[in-house]
């Protein structure tokens, strides 16, 4: 199935583009959390991928850009939660590790929820094997890995 990645920050013309694309694998992107949220409630996608980068975390917890509500919303919908695989490998060290904490958060978020969970490739491309490796690693349970 082909996949399409939409990053469009006006609503409404997201709303045309979900309707022309049927048939197609929909990813959708966005740094904003409420139209991460709207699109999530309101449109028919298959990934919803959450930039990790670039995001302020507070002084007692992460800001991963997902949460409880949205994971229950995904579960009832039938969304996979994406995570991108070239931010993963193509940032420094220091910001790495704040990614790579903020993807185990979503992972606990999403295995607790029974969410799906898939590794969004762009330009890193990697074969299943090692995909599923890194997600046992980061923490996700084998049902969540075998999707992969």
């Amino acid at each position: 199935m082909e996949r399409i990645i939409l990053t469009e920050k006006n609503f409404s013309r997201l709303k045309e583009f979900v309707k022309k694309a049927k048939g197609k694998e929909i990813i959708f992107s966005s740094q904003d959390d409420e139209l991460n949220r709207k699109v999530l409630e309101k449109l028919q996608v298959h990934i919803l991928l959450i930039p990790l980068r670039n995001r302020k975390d507070f002084m007692k917890q992460r800001d991963s850009g997902f949460n409880g509500v949205m994971a229950k919303i995904a579960k009832k919908k039938g969304i996979k939660i994406g995570v991108g695989l070239d931010e993963l490998i193509n940032t420094s060290s220091p910001e790495k590790e704040k990614i790579i904490a903020r993807v185990r958060q979503n992972i606990r978020l999403c295995s607790r929820n029974k969410v799906g969970m898939v590794f969004v490739e762009g330009k890193e491309k990697r074969n299943s094997v090692l995909l599923k490796s890194l997600g046992l690693v980061l923490g996700m349970p084998t049902w969540m890995t075998k999707g992969l």
